[in-house]
């Protein structure tokens, strides 16, 4: 699943820097996207839209694999 994030980001951001930290946490897989102040606004979107469609995104794929996941953007 982290690969399918690393590909959409890289979609987003081009080629910008990024870095995801995957963590489990009561039985929740929690990704966190850091990278620099500029592209926070790319990664979360207009109105939040695009955080949102990510997440839609990974939550069908994590349904397909019976898993929970929840993805944050780093401050």
């Amino acid at each position: 699943m982290k690969d399918l994030l690393e590909f959409l980001l890289k979609g987003i951001l081009d080629k910008e820097k990024f870095k995801i930290d995957e963590s489990d946490e009561d039985g929740r897989t929690l990704y966190t996207i850091k990278t620099e102040d500029k592209n926070k606004g790319l990664i979360i979107g207009k109105e939040g839209r695009m955080i949102s469609a990510l997440r839609q995104i990974l939550k069908v794929r994590a349904t397909l694999e019976k898993r929970a996941v929840n993805l944050q953007v780093e401050n």
